[in-house]
This record gives C-alpha cells, sequence and structure tokens, in this order.
C-alpha cells in the first residue's frame, strides 16, 4: 500500500501544483487513499520532495531528483557565482573557483547531469572532471561558457 501511495503522490505532483500537505492528502482522498497529516509528511519525507516556487509566486512540491526550470536555474547561479575559470587537459576540464565553493559548484554540474562527464571531483577551489572523449571536452566547455557569458 506505501508502494502503491508514494507512486500515487509522484503521479499527482507532476500532474498538480500542490502547494501543501492538506492539498496533497486531499489529493490522496479524492484518489481512495486513506490518509492522515502524519503519513503525508512521512511520505513527503521519505521521497525527499522538495518545494520550488511557481511562475505564479506560489511554491509547489517537486520530486528532488525531477528535472525542473526552477531547479536548473538554481543550479546555473550556483555554477556561475563560484566559477573563476577553466582549462582542459585532453579530456581532463579543470574548473578554479572561489576558495571553499568547489564542492558546491561541482555538485551543481552533476546535477545538470552532463552526458559528457564521466565523473567530478572537488577540492577547495578545484574541479577535475573525468570527460568521455576530447571532442566531448570541446562540447562541454562550450556548454559551461554559455552559463558564465
Amino acid at each position: 500500500m506505501k508502494t502503491k501511495r508514494q507512486t500515487k503522490i509522484l503521479e499527482l505532483i507532476k500532474k498538480n501544483d500542490i502547494c501543501t500537505q492538506e492539498e496533497l492528502s486531499d489529493f490522496l482522498i479524492r484518489e481512495g487513499y486513506k490518509v492522515t497529516q502524519a503519513t503525508v509528511s512521512r511520505d513527503i519525507r521519505e521521497l525527499k520532495l522538495t518545494k520550488i516556487q511557481t511562475a505564479s509566486g506560489r511554491q509547489k512540491y517537486v520530486a528532488f531528483s525531477e528535472k525542473n526550470e526552477g531547479m536548473l536555474e538554481k543550479y546555473h547561479r550556483v555554477f556561475r557565482d563560484g566559477f573563476i575559470s577553466m582549462d582542459l587537459a585532453q579530456n581532463i576540464l579543470v574548473i578554479k573557483t572561489v576558495s571553499g565553493m568547489a564542492n558546491a559548484v561541482c555538485a551543481s554540474i552533476d546535477a545538470m547531469d552532463f552526458s559528457e562527464i564521466v565523473g567530478s571531483i572537488a577540492g577547495d577551489d578545484t574541479i577535475m572532471c573525468a570527460v568521455r572523449t576530447t571532442e566531448d571536452a570541446e562540447v562541454l566547455i562550450k556548454k559551461l561558457r554559455k552559463l558564465v557569458d
């Protein structure tokens, strides 16, 4: 029952702008699920739902892994705010960041899910990205330059 309910929650938040636990409970009840506020709260936590701002300014639930414009813009902003420079060494992309920002910038790069990147690692102010090929590295650097220009 829990798995079906949580699957339904993910379906409902994709189809509807659900802003509160109460709204989510109401949707679930209409779908035939008997839920309490505590159950809904637990499901939200277990599903790692988060809220993003809609175009109207309201907050709505989304699955954290869900690709959406609101989160994508946040990742772009983190990248821009921490970025200093980047350079290529064949298929290794080295990105310099503001001191202390490499982990956040690296996490934003990972979240943007560039297909060219095999893996990345961050220190205090430097990120190393292993890129599939030298050609992919050139493509990737162009994509990242667009984010900072």
